[in-house]
């Protein structure tokens, strides 16, 4: 089958991209035909991440285990794109580059007949360039969480700074 998918740049301004691809392949093939669609090298960490249909972030899986320990960390190249976009879960999120925080919202249109002749992927439709850099993202506190900025400076603990 062939999965037709909008891939959208999280900004004020409409970027995207429409592709469409094998639904057999892997995350990681997936997370190489975006970077590709939207003119990254491709050489810095991603991660998508499940979603509910209100785009609120779930399990992460990611390019590289870069944990200590060796974790259960799922990673793209074992995941099937199949297995974690589907008619069921139609969303994903998709991190590029972690310390410019590229965020992209990922939404399956359509589900076809694969086309004898035509190539997969194929990019279908592109919308808008992308910036120079990132938009910035205003980071919220949850709700009922208050920030208490009285502290003032670390002046005023009592800081033994040679302790050791």
């Amino acid at each position: 089958m062939i999965y037709k998918i909008r891939i959208i740049l999280d900004a004020e301004d409409d970027i995207f991209r429409d592709i469409e691809l094998e639904d057999n392949g892997t995350l990681e093939d997936f997370h190489n035909i975006i970077t590709q669609a939207f003119g990254f090298m491709g050489d810095e960490m991603a991660s998508f991440y499940t979603c509910d249909t209100e785009w609120n972030q779930d399990e992460e899986i990611a390019l590289f285990d870069m944990s200590e320990s060796g974790s259960d960390v799922q990673l793209m190249n074992e995941t099937a794109l199949d297995d974690v976009l589907n008619e069921k879960s139609p969303k994903l999120i998709y991190v590029y580059d972690f310390f410019k925080m590229w965020t992209f919202f990922i939404e399956l249109a359509d589900i076809v007949e694969k086309e004898d002749g035509r190539p997969y992927p194929n990019v279908l439709f592109s919308f808008g360039e992308l910036p120079d850099s990132p938009p910035e993202k205003k980071f919220e506190a949850e709700p009922g969480i208050e920030f208490d900025d009285s502290f003032g400076s670390y002046d005023d603990l009592d800081f033994d700074e040679n302790w050791n």
